[in-house]
């Protein structure tokens, strides 16, 4: 019985293996040293921001903020309705 936490996959760089078919195999994408992208560029510094966009980052974040504001708001008070006794014969 194979050890259910065994890998399958293979590593692979797709620079040093560009014929590499993830049809026939499964494979986990793994950069050599030597391919490794960079992590950051000559844009990066081309763009400055000064605020930060408040809220979920999320598309449709604000949705989701307005669920979550029902369903975790707290419990309302529970309005009693007191009847009106009226003594019994």
């Amino acid at each position: 019985m194979p050890d259910e936490n065994a890998c399958v996959a293979r590593f692979y760089c797709p620079t040093c293996e560009p014929e590499a078919d993830p049809i026939r195999e499964i494979l986990d994408l793994r950069w050599c040293g030597l391919h490794t992208p960079r992590a950051s560029g000559a844009d990066d510094a081309a763009v400055m921001m000064e605020s930060y966009p408040a809220g979920s980052g999320e598309a449709g974040g604000e949705d989701n903020r307005r669920w979550c504001q029902l369903f975790h708001r707290p419990p309302p008070l529970a309005k009693v309705r007191r009847r009106a006794r009226t003594p019994r014969v």
